[in-house]
C-alpha cells in the first residue's frame, strides 16, 4: 500500500531496539514526518531509559518522547478481566502477547490526539497476528487514523539491508544484532513468548536458553511451596493474607511460579492470518492464577452459570487472540462474565511443586457447597433420596420413547 505523502506527524510504538530505531529513521527519511515515540512499560523486565536516549540520538525532541508506566493499567484493566473468563486460546495458551496489544494501541491513539498526530505506526511483521491486533484496535478507537506498517511497505529484503540502512544513518548496531537472531522474544508482566529460527521445527526440543521466566521443573525445590490466594469479585486481591495491587500481585505470583518451574508451554497454534506457528511460552504467575480462580469458582458459581461460562470461553479467547478487544461482542461477553463474578470471593490454598499447581483447599462466605446435602450421614432430611426416582424417569422419557421406536423397527 502506498504511504500517504501528507502525513505530518506519526506516533511510533517504540522499543528502543534496532528494528524500531530503523523504523523511526525510515519514517523521517521516507515521509519527512515528525516522529513521536511511545514506549510502554508493561513489566517486560528491561530498562526503558535507553529507549529515551536512542530516540534523542535520532533527533526526537524531549516533548515527543513518551515512556509510560502502564503496569497497573495492564493487569487491572486487561489481564484481570480476561482471567475472569478463564480464557485459553486453543485450550492452553494464556494469551500473554495478545492481551497487551489493545492497551498499547489505546495509549498510542491517546498520544496521537494529544500531539495532533495524523498517523500511528507499529513494528509488527506482515506474517503475524500483532499487525491485526494493533490495527483493529486503532480503527475501533479512531476510525479515521492513518496507519503505517513498515514491514509491509518498505523495500528491505534481508537483515543485511536493515543493518546497512542503520549504519548509513549512524544508528548503533549491537554486535549480536548483525546476524540473524536465534529466536524472537516478546515479554511483559504476564508472560514471555519465543518464536522463530531455532524453534521453527516443531519436533525439535527447545534449547534450555530459550526459557527466560522459569527454572526447569526438575531443578525446582524438592519441598513444595504452599500459598493462599484471596479473591474478591473474581479478581485476586491478596497472597497469604497480604493485600496487593493487581501488578504487585502478579509480580509475586511470577516469582513463585519461576522458583517452582511453573508455566512452561510448547505450542503449535493457528494464527489468525492462516498459518500454523510454533511458540514457547512462559506464564508462571498466570498459570497459578488460572488454577486458583477456577477453584474459587467451583465453590461459588452456580452449575449452569459455570457451564455457560465454559461454553463461551473459547469464543472470548478467540476474540482476544484475533484482536477484537474493543469489539462489541467482546464487551457483551465481558458484561456477562463480570456479572457471574459477583460472588466469586474467598481464599484458595495451593501447593506448588516442580511445575505443578495443586489445589489443596478453598473456602468462601459465598460458598454454594452444602454439607447437609452431600454427606452420607444425612440425619436432617435435607435430601430425600426417593425424589431421585422421578427425576430420573422424567429425564429418561425421551430416551425410552426412542428405544420403543427402535424396538418396533
Amino acid at each position: 500500500m502506498a504511504i500517504s505523502s501528507d502525513i505530518k506527524r506519526v506516533v511510533l510504538a517504540y522499543s528502543g531496539g534496532l528494528d524500531t530505531s530503523i523504523i523511526l529513521k525510515w519514517l523521517q527519511t521516507e515521509l519527512g514526518a515528525e516522529v513521536v515515540t511511545f514506549t510502554a512499560d508493561l513489566g517486560q523486565g528491561e530498562e526503558l531509559e535507553p529507549a529515551r536516549r536512542t530516540a534523542e540520538l535520532l533527533g526526537i525532541r524531549d516533548e515527543n518522547i513518551f515512556i509510560d508506566d502502564l503496569r497497573e493499567d495492564f493487569v487491572r484493566d486487561f489481564v484481570f478481566p480476561m482471567f475472569r473468563a478463564n480464557a485459553l486460546y486453543e485450550g492452553v495458551y494464556l494469551l500473554g502477547t495478545a492481551i497487551a496489544r489493545p492497551l498499547i494501541a489505546r495509549r498510542q491513539i491517546e498520544i496521537a490526539e494529544m500531539t495532533g498526530a495524523d498517523a500511528v505506526c507499529h513494528g509488527a511483521t506482515g506474517k503475524g497476528n500483532d499487525q491485526v491486533r494493533y490495527e483493529l484496535s486503532y480503527y475501533a478507537l479512531k476510525p479515521d487514523i492513518k496507519i503505517i506498517a513498515p514491514w509491509r511497505d518498505w523495500s528491505f529484503k534481508s537483515r543485511s539491508d536493515l543493518v546497512a540502512f542503520a549504519e548509513k544513518h549512524q544508528i548503533p548496531v549491537p554486535k549480536d544484532k548483525r546476524g540473524e537472531a536465534p529466536f524472537s522474544i516478546d515479554a511483559n508482566m504476564l508472560h514471555s513468548s519465543s518464536e522463530g529460527k531455532v524453534l521453527e521445527d516443531p519436533n525439535e526440543t527447545p534449547p534450555d536458553y530459550v526459557y527466560q521466566r522459569t527454572v526447569a521443573p526438575e531443578d525446582a525445590p524438592d519441598q513444595p511451596t504452599i500459598v493462599e490466594i484471596g479473591f474478591d469479585k473474581g479478581d485476586a486481591v491478596s497472597i497469604d493474607g497480604k493485600a496487593l495491587s493487581p501488578a504487585e500481585l502478579l509480580v509475586a505470583l511470577n516469582k513463585l511460579g519461576h522458583d517452582n518451574g511453573i508455566g512452561r508451554l510448547d505450542l503449535v497454534e493457528n494464527r489468525f492470518v492462516g498459518m500454523k506457528s510454533r511458540g514457547v511460552y512462559e506464564t508462571p504467575g498466570g498459570t497459578i492464577l488460572l488454577t486458583a480462580h477456577r477453584a474459587m469458582e467451583s465453590l461459588t458459581l452456580d452449575r449452569e452459570a459455570a457451564h455457560l461460562k465454559d461454553q463461551l470461553m473459547p469464543r472470548y479467547a478467540e476474540l482476544v487472540y484475533y484482536g477484537f478487544w474493543f469489539a462489541p461482542e467482546r464487551e457483551m461477553l465481558q458484561a456477562l462474565i463480570d456479572k457471574s463474578q459477583e460472588h466469586v470471593e474467598g481464599t484458595v490454598r495451593l501447593k506448588l511443586y516442580k511445575g505443578n499447581v495443586i489445589v489443596e483447599g478453598r473456602e468462601s462466605a459465598k460458598s454454594l457447597y452444602a454439607d447437609d446435602l452431600v454427606t452420607f450421614e444425612d440425619d436432617r432430611g435435607a435430601y430425600d433420596q426417593k425424589d431421585a426416582e422421578g427425576f430420573i424417569r422424567l429425564n429418561a422419557l425421551r430416551l425410552r420413547t426412542l428405544g420403543m421406536r427402535r424396538n418396533r423397527g
